[in-house]
């Protein structure tokens, strides 16, 4: 599981920079913030059947593609722009997916009207603190949990497509929601684990 003298959690060592870089600075810390939380709820759901890789390797189109991830902007995309979306290869080209990601965007600023943030709304599923696991081995870690099936029900109960309990969970995961660094990782103690 070693590294350049770094171990880390053995999802990233397939050889590919992007999940060493992503796993290194990203995964697990805690995100608080409506634009990033936007953005990975754009990126959780366009994964849904995919690699991850997949996914970061298109993540740049993506950016320039959702208007930097602004909600408030997503939200105006109109059927032509949609249209255009689809067409372009700097994402997954996926009609339900960059359907859903417009329409998940309406939906993300009522929760921010209701809540004052989506930041907010998302973080009380698991009381405002991350989760610290303390797995030993990749084999342990869940795709599902009590918080990411509430929380998938009531999105879903919102209207938000592409938002299934596992899509959620690594959502969580992503955002630090829950520290799913195994404990001899680097990043877990980083991530606010304690060993």
């Amino acid at each position: 599981m070693a590294k350049k003298g770094k171990t880390r959690c053995q999802w990233c060592l397939s050889g590919n920079e992007l999940y060493v870089q992503y796993h290194d600075r990203e995964w697990g810390m805690p995100v608080h913030g409506d634009r990033r939380q936007f953005e990975f709820l754009t990126l959780e759901s366009a994964q849904a059947g995919l690699s991850w890789s997949t996914v970061l390797n298109k993540r740049e189109g993506y950016r320039q593609a959702f208007a930097d991830f602004d909600p408030a902007k997503v939200a105006r995309f109109t059927e032509k722009r949609i249209l255009k979306l689809l067409e372009n290869p700097g994402i997954i080209r996926n009609k339900l997916k960059v359907r859903s990601a417009v329409s998940n965007a309406q939906l993300f600023l009522a929760v921010q009207e209701e809540f004052g943030s989506f930041d907010k709304y998302i973080w009380q599923f698991v009381d405002g603190r991350a989760i610290q696991n303390k797995w030993r081995t990749m084999k342990q870690i869940p795709v599902t949990t009590k918080e990411s099936d509430a929380l998938s029900k009531d999105l879903k109960r919102r209207g938000f497509k592409f938002v299934g309990s596992t899509i959620m969970y690594a959502h969580m995961q992503a955002v630090g929601m829950v520290n799913d660094h195994t404990v001899d990782c680097f990043r877990h103690k980083a991530c606010g684990g304690r060993g």
